[in-house]
Parts: C-alpha cells; sequence; structure tokens
C-alpha cells in the first residue's frame, strides 16, 4: 500500500494565538505527529515519471509575494558556479546575474524559471556541488536554515498553511489558521495528475522524528514560537498517551 487515501479520520487541535487574541490556530495532530521525512535523493521518485531525479523542484518554485522573491534574490546573488550548476542560465551578454533570467510569469504569477524539465537552481544528480536545489546547498555553507534561501513554498512543503475568517454566532470574528499536510489536493485540479506524491505515501513516512519536531524551524516560521510551543506540549502529549485513534495510515503503528 504505497499511498493512502486522501481521505481518513484526523486529530484536530484548536487554541488561541498566545501573541494574537484575534487569531485562532487549527491544528492537524494526526500529521504533525506522523514520521513523514523528506526522502530526495533517498527513494523519492518525483511528481513524474519522466524526471524522478527533481523531485517536486519540476514545475519551479511560485513566489508567494513580491517579499518573497526579494528575499529569495538577496540569495540568489550570492551564489556561484561551485553550488548552481545552471549559474550560466541566469547570466546577461555582460556576465551578470540577472532576475529576467531566473524568473519567468506563468499565468500571470512569477516563479522560478524551469530549465532542461525542472527549476533552474536544481542540480542534477553527479554535480561537483551537490545533488538538489542550490539554494539549499547555499544555506549549508552560509550555515543559516533553508527557511532564509529557499522561496517559501520551497521549504513550506508539504506543510500546508491557510486562512479563514470566521464569523461567531454573536457576530464576533476571528482568523482562522490552519496548519496540516500540503497533500495532492494543495496543487489545485492537477494534484491528482501527479505520478508519485510523498506525504500520503508509505516510502515517505520513515522520519526518526515526528514531523512537528523535524519541522520544528518551519512550524515556528509560519506560526510564532509562543504558539509552536503550544502544540508541540499537545503533540508531545498525544504521542506519550500511544493514542492510536485517527493515526495518519501511511505511518506505522507505534504499537
Amino acid at each position: 500500500m504505497p499511498e493512502v487515501d486522501l481521505d481518513f479520520p484526523r486529530a484536530w487541535l484548536e487554541f488561541t494565538d498566545p501573541a494574537d487574541p484575534e487569531q485562532v490556530f487549527r491544528c492537524d495532530l494526526t500529521w504533525l505527529t506522523s514520521s513523514w521525512t523528506c526522502i530526495f535523493g533517498q527513494g523519492c521518485q518525483g511528481i513524474y515519471s519522466t524526471a524522478p531525479e527533481s523531485g517536486c523542484c519540476t514545475l519551479g518554485a511560485h513566489f508567494s509575494d513580491a517579499d518573497d522573491e526579494e528575499r529569495v534574490a538577496t540569495w540568489v546573488d550570492r551564489l556561484d558556479d561551485s553550488l548552481w550548476q545552471r549559474r550560466s542560465e541566469a547570466l546577461t551578454a555582460k556576465g551578470r546575474v540577472s532576475r529576467k533570467r531566473w524568473t519567468e510569469v506563468e499565468d500571470g504569477e512569477r516563479k522560478t524559471r524551469v530549465v532542461d524539465g525542472a527549476c533552474i537552481f536544481h542540480n542534477d544528480r553527479g554535480f561537483p556541488g551537490g545533488y538538489g536545489c542550490a539554494l539549499h546547498a547555499l544555506a549549508l555553507r552560509e550555515e543559516v536554515h533553508f527557511v532564509e534561501t529557499k522561496p517559501d513554498v520551497c521549504w513550506q512543503l508539504p506543510i500546508r498553511r491557510t486562512f479563514r475568517e470566521v464569523e461567531r454566532t454573536d457576530g464576533s470574528t476571528y482568523t482562522e489558521v490552519s496548519i496540516g499536510e500540503y497533500d495532492r489536493r494543495g496543487w489545485g485540479p492537477g494534484g491528482h495528475d501527479l505520478d508519485w506524491y510523498c506525504s500520503g505515501n508509505t516510502e515517505a513516512h520513515v522520519g526518526a522524528e515526528p514531523v512537528y519536531l523535524s519541522n520544528a524551524t518551519e512550524l515556528i516560521t509560519l506560526m510564532g514560537q509562543p504558539s509552536y510551543d503550544v502544540l508541540a506540549a499537545h503533540c508531545q502529549a498525544r504521542l506519550a498517551s500511544r493514542d492510536r485513534t485517527a493515526r495518519h495510515p501511511a505511518s506505522p503503528d507505534p504499537r
């Protein structure tokens, strides 16, 4: 059973953001206590069978907003040929890296350019500077977390944060922030056409730590430290109780 169905019982936690009383977090404990881990280069089959080596980097990365693009651009300027295989594709005739050369517009949205069937920052296996994302390699070299160097969608996946305005029966309102699994449906209608996908795949549920720990930096960036602390305490309690109800079916049974 390599990939489980999209719909199954889940355990959710709701709590008011300690840093903002107008905001309520709704967190998927089933996902966050699962054993998923990224297996890029270690069994990942890629979202398309025609490009298994590029993982989920095949389509390039859409920027979440202008600030996201600007942040990434400051790090792109620090990449050199030793870390970025396709840097020459981003150079102008004068030998300078140009944002116009490493970005493109698709359906009106700005994203990283696709070159040779993958994101321009994807390095092929065998490249001396390292296989995978050049911006990830840069983070390792600069001794920073890759949440700083990579586009938002890249470091968040497969965690999904969504926002919804909710009106209570008394007429008051709050912002609901959901933190959960970025499953196939997160990609839109085309997500059902992906040849392989990791979040619900048993091959990727082999992590030594649950998601709330292995992806702690990403969650803190998405939620803030106070809210993460609340979440982590509930995740720890759930695992300590060995509660097997509404567990992720792709993860091994903790018994």
